[in-house]
């Protein structure tokens, strides 16, 4: 039982921060339909403006928040430069532009910094442990699965208290006739990027904080995750992305943890059949967003 508590907190842990970086990812869609794999990217730029910034002697506070500020910059600068010259492109150009915004990130750390990974020292608070009974649980897990559900929180009172927010709702059912009806366009989607990047900038600390290091490939798989996660949750809900997040998170740490040791080589294969397995029985995801109308 011990083990299986465990193994659920690590679960949780891994989970939260997929379902940021897919929240971040289902916020983006259900506005402009586009898929940013360069999400991935936003991740990197916190990791390293975090590392800039303590190596430049700075207190770690101070360090965490340029980094989610360089994340917010890089996502809005993102939009501005490459995606809102592309708005009301099909879905493959923009899927092709998101890809080519993330190559031109990732050597632009290969090629000005290092493409070997560089330690990112953060307090010992960050990596300590605290036991609850006789479960060891890491403060990184701690933090991972209450920030999200701050950060659900914090988001869910943005989009019904606030007239963006209200704005920004309309704009997912109807992006046309919320245009129509005088409503700044350019104003909804940068502020759906800006909060895609805080919420890719909060995961990067938490995972800078479990690996200690940083490269200019930190992204590429967990936003890879996040995509997964957000297909199983369903496209466009931003529900649907936190409990695709955390079922993914989930479903890799127990076939970690308890798969027969002979079958640990076949850990990715029997995660993405069950994956396919939920998608099978459920097309739309599991909590499938509202259908949108374009024109």
């Amino acid at each position: 039982m011990e083990v299986f508590v465990q193994q659920t907190i690590n679960a949780l842990s891994l989970g939260g921060i997929y379902a940021l970086l897919a929240l971040g990812l289902a916020v983006v869609f259900s506005i402009v339909r586009l898929i940013n794999f360069a999400h991935g990217e936003v991740m990197t730029v916190t990791g390293y403006g975090i590392w800039f910034i303590l190596l430049s002697g700075f207190p770690v506070g101070l360090a965490i928040a340029f980094g989610v500020m360089a994340a917010v910059a890089t996502s809005m600068t993102m939009e501005r430069v490459a995606f809102r010259q592309m708005r009301g492109a099909d879905v493959t150009t923009l899927l092709i532009t998101s890809f080519a915004v993330s190559q031109i990130i990732q050597v632009v750390f290969q090629a000005g910094i290092s493409a070997r990974p560089v330690a990112v020292i953060l307090p010992g608070w960050l990596t300590d442990s605290i036991m609850i009974g006789s479960v060891r649980v890491g403060m990184v897990s701690v933090l991972s699965i209450v920030v999200v559900i701050v950060s659900l929180i914090f988001l869910r009172l943005v989009l019904t208290r606030s007239v963006t927010g209200i704005a920004m709702r309309a704009a997912a059912e109807d992006f046309a006739v919320v245009r129509l009806m005088g409503i700044s366009a350019n104003r909804i989607i940068a502020t759906a990027f800006a909060i895609s990047g805080i919420l890719a900038g909060i995961a990067a600390v938490l995972w800078v904080a479990s690996r200690g290091s940083v490269d200019p490939l930190m992204g590429a798989i967990p936003v890879l995750k996040a995509f997964i996660a957000t297909v199983v949750g369903g496209l466009g809900s931003l529900g649907g992305a936190v409990v695709g997040g955390f079922v993914l998170g989930v479903v890799e740490v127990y076939l970690q943890a308890f798969l027969p040791e002979d079958m640990l080589p076949y850990r990715d294969a029997i995660a993405l059949s069950i994956i396919v397995g939920i998608l099978v029985l459920r097309p739309d995801g599991l909590l499938p967003g509202v259908s949108t109308n374009r024109s």
